[in-house]
């Protein structure tokens, strides 16, 4: 088999976003990442669930780890009858995808496939953990595949030896623009905004670009004004958690004012991934609230007295006129054409 993250970075080669073996699932800790490598080991599926709901591994990160606790799922009642695996999975498979609301559509895709997988094993007498397996990393090579095509049309706006800014850390795309940049000698610098409270952009998107032999910079979201005024930025760019078909997008807390500067810059911001043909309008997203507590504190240090509250909205809505273009893997379409995407075959993406 042909694997898709060839000379990609540390934390997307795929045995280090999550990986199914001997009856456990090794999930890389994002959290910690790079200060400290450490895998979460998970021996039941509900552990896998819960380390999605407490972002032991986030962006994409959540769609392999919740197809190898399928696995595991699979692996914990092998040798039940054919019926109780199959109401043991269906049960596993919307614990699962729903660890984290605002993304239970694609997650459910994801655990929806393996399910269909494993119904088909027990039928033909086969592992069901076994083919769930494979059925996951076939997904994991979809995936890069396809957004690899993603990468080609987002490296296609960038100016040569251009300066870019990212937001939270977009996974796949991540490695696959900067794969696609590397192969035509461009030798773009990229700028990370932090992304609080977690810093996946300081530690996750940053260690990647840096990995792949990119100047890279690190900015706290407080700066981004000043770095698009005076660093010469010439493109934004982000992933999305969900983009629903009227253009509406959520991605990453902070998200949608760093669009609202772009647009006051002059700053062209891309938005990539595959739009969801479930969600119609922005009205469709749910925006998940977090433990408050996750913001008052980081890395177990408490920053603020105990009578101060804090909210912790992870995600935020971005509206169509904010955005310049939605990268696909069909090519650049306009925020108001997004059906367009779905006249035409749509390829298997999760």
């Amino acid at each position: 088999m042909k694997r898709m993250d060839e000379g990609l970075a540390f934390l997307l080669q795929y045995e280090n976003v999550a990986w199914y073996e001997d009856g456990k699932v090794r999930i890389l800790d994002r959290r910690v990442y790079p200060r400290e490598v450490r895998f979460v080991t998970c021996t039941t599926y509900m552990e896998v669930a819960y380390a999605i709901r407490d972002m032991v591994t986030q962006s994409a990160g959540p769609y392999t780890a919740a197809g190898m606790g399928m696995a595991l799922a699979a692996h914990e009642i092998e040798y039940k009858t054919e019926e109780e695996q199959i109401e043991f999975l269906e049960k596993a498979s919307y614990d699962i995808s729903h660890a984290r609301p605002t993304t239970a559509n694609r997650m459910g895709i994801i655990t929806n496939n393996c399910l269909e997988a494993a119904k088909k094993a027990l039928l033909e007498g086969k592992s069901a953990s076994e083919a769930i397996f494979n059925t996951t990393v076939d997904s994991l090579n979809r995936r890069y595949s396809t957004m690899e095509k993603v990468g080609e049309y987002l490296a296609d706006m960038f100016p040569q030896n251009g300066t870019i800014m990212t937001q939270c850390f977009g996974e796949t795309i991540i490695g696959m623009m900067l794969r696609v940049a590397k192969k035509r000698n461009n030798d773009i610098k990229i700028y990370c905004a932090e992304t609080r409270p977690y810093l996946q952009g300081a530690r996750l998107t940053a260690s990647c670009c840096s990995q792949m032999g990119f100047d890279t910079t690190v900015i706290t979201d407080n700066m981004v004004a000043y770095t698009m005024q005076n660093k010469n930025v010439d493109l934004f760019t982000s992933a999305a958690d969900t983009i629903a078909r009227d253009g509406h997008i959520a991605n990453k807390i902070g998200t949608l004012q760093i669009a609202i500067l772009a647009k006051y810059f002059g700053i062209p911001y891309f938005v990539t991934g595959i739009p969801d043909i479930g969600k119609k309008s922005g009205a469709d997203i749910v925006i998940e609230e977090r433990d408050p507590k996750e913001v008052l504190s980081y890395g177990g240090i408490k920053n603020t007295l105990d009578t101060v509250k804090g909210i912790y909205p992870s995600f935020d809505i971005t509206p169509p006129h904010l955005i310049s273009g939605i990268v696909t893997d069909k090519g650049i379409f306009s925020s108001y054409d997004l059906p367009r995407y779905f006249e035409t075959e749509v390829q298997q993406f999760y």
